[in-house]
């Protein structure tokens, strides 16, 4: 066996024995010439028949990672983070980036009917078996929702957070997608190269009498998410 197939079969084997997760980093092109005690060429050769088999996948800059399964993600009229994944078979999680209250843009405040009010922001990084999948940003009316903030801090969960503040359903009214490229922010949540495609979507939760209580943004990977439009 050429030495670059064994080297590649030394990594699938660690792979799949869970030493390097979906999402990981694999060691530098350096370290492994080192492990295997061979020259960079042949362990190139080795990755790069790997990536051939969607395997890995390299990213100028930032290394070799080890590809993901694209977590199945429905959109329609209730969206519901944790129950998706759940019933996609992947571990949800929650990261909190920033919350804070400030003045609107002119966006928020109209999505959200405002005039002159404040809002309260809450943004973070959204988890399927702890690897990054999308960055979020969820504005709500501060003058209706005073507390959010805190069930936000406590529960990460913007349902439960609506829930404690009265709003007992919501659904989404609007939603638009939009093939974008990563900021250099965005890249840096997500793990992924500065310019790489996401896809966003934006939209509008409403409660039970039709008036908005969510303004959302969301920064989905595009290599780990699959979108699938929903009619409920």
């Amino acid at each position: 066996m050429p030495i670059w197939q064994s080297i590649a079969s030394a990594l699938i084997s660690d792979i799949s024995t869970g030493i390097y997760r979906p999402g990981d980093k694999l060691p530098t092109e350096a370290q492994l010439a080192s492990r295997f005690g061979v020259n960079r060429h042949t362990v190139r050769r080795a990755l790069k028949a790997m990536a051939e088999e969607d395997l890995v996948l390299s990213r100028r800059g930032s290394g070799v990672f080890v590809c993901q399964i694209p977590t199945e993600y429905p959109i329609g009229r209730r969206v519901r983070f944790h129950q998706n994944l759940e019933a996609a078979g992947r571990l949800p999680g929650k990261e909190i980036l920033t919350l804070e209250t400030r003045k609107p843009d002119p966006r928020e405040a109209e999505a959200l009917q405002l005039d002159g009010e404040t809002v309260h922001v809450y943004e973070g990084l959204s988890l399927a078996d702890g690897q990054p999948i999308a960055v979020f940003r969820s504005v709500f009316p501060a003058k209706r929702f005073p507390r959010i903030l805190e069930s936000l801090e406590q529960t990460r969960s913007v349902t439960r957070a609506l829930q404690a503040q009265g709003v007992t359903d919501y659904t989404r009214a609007q939603t638009a997608l939009t093939a974008k490229t990563a900021s250099a922010t965005i890249a840096l949540h997500l793990r992924l190269r500065e310019g790489a495609p996401v896809l966003r979507s934006v939209g509008v939760n409403i409660d039970s009498d039709g008036i908005p209580v969510e303004y959302g943004k969301t920064w989905f990977a595009g290599d780990r998410v699959t979108l699938t439009i929903k009619g409920d």
